[in-house]
């Protein structure tokens, strides 16, 4: 029993029948009731070893048939409860059952309900009992009229009823009065696009290709039962056509879908026919088409539920599937007649061409001009889909004589289905072309295709360009591009001194062959290069060499990129309004005609700027819209990670950056799994406990060994090394933070951005604390505050204040603690940084507590020392507590010379006593409350975990 996407739904139907008389299920055709109805109701049956479940799956051909439903529901109800019940309505129930003579008096209708009831009450004293009606629609009448009068009747009796309803989409139940009242009444929705692809996945034992899937995803519309039965069908079909594509629908869900459609009239399946083969069918349309009275036509079909016409003229079909249908289910010189008739009909180039080819399916050198035609104006006006279509029609219809031409149209085809974010279609069509073509100018653009369509899974690609290479040879123009390509492979793996190589070589060749945007290209990857080696002034003047070659900001899609760039450069320099400025206008100018991986580019560059200029909420949706883009690949994923550590929480800002490290890795992507993982470093540390502290440590180690590989230095991974070290510090290891933030003053260049100096001083600041030099690193800290304070970067201060409050509440200054934790809480609410916000409040809450507590001296221990405190007052050895907390057992026991100091005592017997007294002494806190009762002043030991404070007195004996 598949039960994919329904998981959630199954729990929520436990929930809400929970304690309730009854559960009803309704939908539409196919959309899951069934296999819900009967996972409810196997763990009721497990349930009731001494009562009973009553079933019965009524179907349409026996909604006549009197009593039908209540013979099965009755088929397992033993004779011996029949026996009890008085004789008239034992006699008419027999009777109803088939099983006896009905009785003579004319009473016999009201006997079987009264028999019914009683039947029910005596079953229900042995057990509890479960109706299950699968399919209340078609339960005959006399049987629901029966079940109306019982359940009305049964409150309190043990019975309870599951039942399903089918119902057309967005209506409601009609039979709900046959319930008991109260009954939980939930509609079972579609599935989305993901579940139905897992469903087909799992079901079909088989990967559908990616038009294929999409086109049996739009035409189920997330119904499971149109899904499996369109996915088996597409299996062994051809690719999807039409207008737009639909997968073929199989005899057996026709003959289901449209048994009432096919006793209409001709002229009105006629009608229905043109319209399924409209991409947007309308009254105008059809009568352009030269269809009599397609209204009167439609309001016959409506009268069936298939098809309607709304006030405005739009032509509807009820679902997607029944268009698909009616398609399908006519003759090919019908559909040949259906799409010809549009062609003279339809309103633009793009929908003449394409039913041009669809009414001559056969190869035709003029048909295929026409479509060539219709396809680059489409993709110019920002339809790529629309151009794929057409281009790969065009191919399809180019004679078998001219295979040079129909390999340079299914080069276009891939070129489009490139721009659409299709790289499945663009890898298929350009490997076709590869395969097959003697010309090697059409295999180097094959090649520059399939180098396209990888994304940023380019680090296997290097045959792919030195066989290019072979084959462009003498051909500067398509050296420099296959060069620039070789350089972004480098830049994705972080050969960074290679990469540098071929983007020069490729910008020169290009300038040789004229060829600007190439050019242009390749002095952008340069300045990328650049930046990442830390050499900002020589990635500035490569970028204003490539602008100046694009003719400036305005010069057409490389000008974007290299907008695009110099907002990165601006945000990497702390510029951070010039920043969005920059990207905002390039959203403005672009407008829906960016393909797909430029959209993508930009919104990315966009969520890292709002989320910097603390931008919280806008970066979640803008990271939205990225997934709208390209759900699962690396450049989302990672933007839907940071957005989620600013405004998100640190639970989905870890699994998303989980996922954005997978996905980089399998793409050998080293550049975003370098970003991947310090996103994943930062949502670890969000926490602010050892355990994620270890977790970040791990992340940020292949940060900082990926960047050393790489020669990288700019301003994020010195930012990165801040973030080491600082989660270096949570963990007690003062040493090694030491070790991480001298390499990274080493590598700070001059000039260095303001943030990447306050993201080292805030390290730095609590290393000092960590190493028990409070005010030394509070003096840090408050130095990258008045650093931050001048630049436009609210969420890095409000990290910098909470650290601040955190070292300055140790250190028992409450009122320097207090101030900067109150700055950072309203700086984070205003900014919508959640998971910050929490954190400030989560330290204000400690400082209450500790002014409550009324402590007069001693020092609060850092959560590595609470953990560390913890284990060893439970037992555990040094080296069992560095295993368990992944720190050195030379860091453990650092921190324990500390934790005894701090707590007044010896030796492990002591402080596993002095363990048991925190405990004692939190519950009589708690205990004690806010009462004003004087106590004495002692001084105190304040443990600091993530979920637990325990403030523990020191005693000046502790031999006991």
């Amino acid at each position: 029993m598949l039960l994919t996407g329904r998981r959630a739904l199954l729990d929520t139907a436990r929930v809400q029948a929970a304690g309730r008389p009854g559960l009803l299920l309704h939908g539409p055709a196919g959309i899951g009731k069934s296999t819900l109805v009967t996972a409810l109701a196997e763990p009721a049956a497990d349930a009731r070893p001494a009562g009973a479940v009553l079933h019965c799956s009524p179907a349409a051909e026996e909604a006549r048939l009197p009593f039908a439903g209540l013979v099965d529901l009755f088929a397992r109800v033993p004779e011996s409860c029949l026996e009890t019940l008085p004789p008239e309505p034992r006699a008419a129930l027999r009777a109803a059952l088939l099983r006896g003579r009905e009785p003579a008096d004319g009473r016999g209708l009201l006997a079987v309900r009264l028999a019914v009831l009683d039947a029910l009450r005596a079953l229900a004293a042995t057990g509890p009992v479960l109706l299950v009606v699968d399919g209340l629609q078609w339960l005959d009448e006399p049987t629901a009229e029966v079940l109306a009068f019982a359940v009305r009747r049964l409150r309190g009796a043990g019975i309870r009823m599951l039942a399903a309803e089918r119902v057309a989409d967005g209506g409601r139940p009609e039979r709900l009065r046959c319930c008991p009242p109260g009954t939980v009444e939930l509609p079972v929705p579609p599935l989305t696009d993901d579940e139905t692809a897992h469903l087909l996945r799992t079901g079909l034992d088989a990967e559908l290709p990616p038009a294929l899937l999409r086109a049996v995803q739009e035409t189920a519309a997330g119904n499971p039962l149109y899904a499996q039965e369109l996915g088996r069908a597409a299996l062994h079909a051809p690719a999807p056509v039409g207008f737009p594509p639909a997968p073929p629908v199989p005899p057996g869900l026709r003959n289901l879908l449209l048994e009432q459609a096919r006793s209409l009239p001709e002229t009105v399946r006629h009608t229905l026919l043109v319209a399924s083969a409209a991409a947007r069918p309308s009254l105008t349309l059809l009568r352009a088409a030269g269809l009599p009275d397609p209204a009167a036509d439609l309001a016959e079909a409506e009268r069936l539920g298939i098809a309607t016409a709304g006030a405005d003229g739009t032509v509807r079909f009820h679902h997607p599937v029944l268009r698909a249908a009616v398609h399908a289910d006519a003759s090919e010189h019908g559909r040949r007649q259906a799409h010809a008739l549009l062609a003279r009909a339809a309103d633009g180039p793009v929908e003449r061409a394409r039913h041009l080819a669809l009414a001559r399916p056969y190869e035709d050198e003029a048909t295929a001009r026409t479509l060539m035609s219709a396809a680059e104006p489409a993709r110019r006006d920002g339809f790529p889909d629309a151009a794929f279509e057409l281009a790969a029609l065009a191919a399809r219809r180019t004679p078998a004589g001219l295979p040079a031409e129909r390999a340079e149209r299914l080069l276009a085809a891939a070129e489009y289905a490139c721009d659409a974010g299709r790289p499945g279609e663009a890898g298929e069509t350009a490997g076709a072309v590869l395969a097959r073509s003697r010309s090697a100018a059409q295999r180097v653009r094959a090649r520059l295709v399939l180098l396209r369509g990888a994304g940023q899974a380019l680090e296997g690609a290097g045959d792919l360009i030195e066989e290019g290479l072979r084959d462009a040879a003498g051909d500067p123009r398509s050296e420099a591009q296959l060069h620039h390509w070789a350089a972004v492979r480098g830049l994705l793996c972080g050969e960074l001194a290679a990469a540098a190589g071929h983007a020069g070589r490729a910008a020169r060749q290009a300038a040789a062959a004229g060829d600007t945007d190439t050019g242009v290209g390749a002095l952008a990857t340069l300045a990328r290069i650049r930046s990442l080696a830390g050499e900002l002034a020589a990635a500035d003047s490569a970028l204003a060499e490539a602008l100046a070659l694009a003719g400036g900001a305005d010069g057409g899609p490389e000008s974007r990129r290299l907008v695009r760039m110099r907002a990165i450069l601006a945000l990497d320099s702390d510029r951070v309004t010039e920043a969005r400025d920059q990207v905002v206008r390039l959203l403005a100018a672009t407008g829906g005609s960016a393909g797909a991986e430029e959209a993508m580019a930009t919104q990315v560059a966009l969520t890292r700027i709002q989320v910097r200029a603390g931008h919280c909420r806008e970066a979640l949706q803008t990271a939205a819209r990225c997934s709208r883009v390209m759900d699962r690949a690396a450049p989302a994923l990672y933007a839907a990670a940071l957005a989620a550590t600013a405004g998100g929480t640190a639970e989905e800002a870890r699994r998303l950056a989980a996922q954005a490290v997978h996905a980089s890795e399998a793409d050998g992507d080293r550049l975003f799994l370098l970003r991947a993982l310090a996103v994943l470093g930062q949502a670890e540390l969000l926490g602010g406990d050892p355990r994620g502290a270890a977790a970040a440590v791990e992340a940020l180690y292949r940060v900082k060994e990926l960047g050393e590989a790489m020669c990288a230095a700019d301003p994020p991974l010195l930012h990165w090394y801040g973030d080491l070290a600082e989660a270096l510090v949570v963990l007690g290891e003062t040493e090694a933070a030491g070790d991480v933030l001298r390499d990274a003053r080493v590598r700070v260049p001059d000039g260095a951005p303001g943030s990447v100096l306050a993201a080292l001083e805030r390290a730095e600041g609590l290393r000092e604390a960590g190493l028990g030099r409070a005010k030394e690193g509070a003096v840090r800290l408050r130095t990258a505050v008045d650093r931050l304070r001048r630049l436009p970067l609210p969420v890095e201060l409000v990290r910098t204040l909470i650290a601040l409050g955190a070292v300055e509440r140790r250190a028992r200054r409450r009122n320097g603690a207090r101030e900067a934790l109150a700055e950072a809480l309203e700086t984070a609410t205003r900014v919508g940084a959640v998971p910050l916000a929490s954190r400030a409040r989560d330290e204000l809450a400690r400082l209450d507590a500790s002014e409550r507590g009324g402590e007069t001296g001693g020092a609060e221990l850092t959560p590595a020392e609470a953990r560390i405190a913890e284990l060893v007052g439970g037992g555990a050895t040094n080296r069992e507590v560095a295993a368990e907390l992944f720190i050195s057992v030379k860091t453990v026991e650092g921190a324990l010379s500390r934790v005894y100091r701090k707590f007044g005592v010896r030796s492990r017997t002591a402080l596993a006593h002095a363990m048991a007294v925190a405990v004692i002494a939190s519950g009589a806190a708690l205990d004690s409350g806010d009462d004003d009762r004087p106590r004495p002043a002692a001084q105190t030991v304040t443990i600091s975990q993530p979920t637990a404070r325990v403030r523990v007195p020191r005693t000046l004996d502790t031999r006991s």
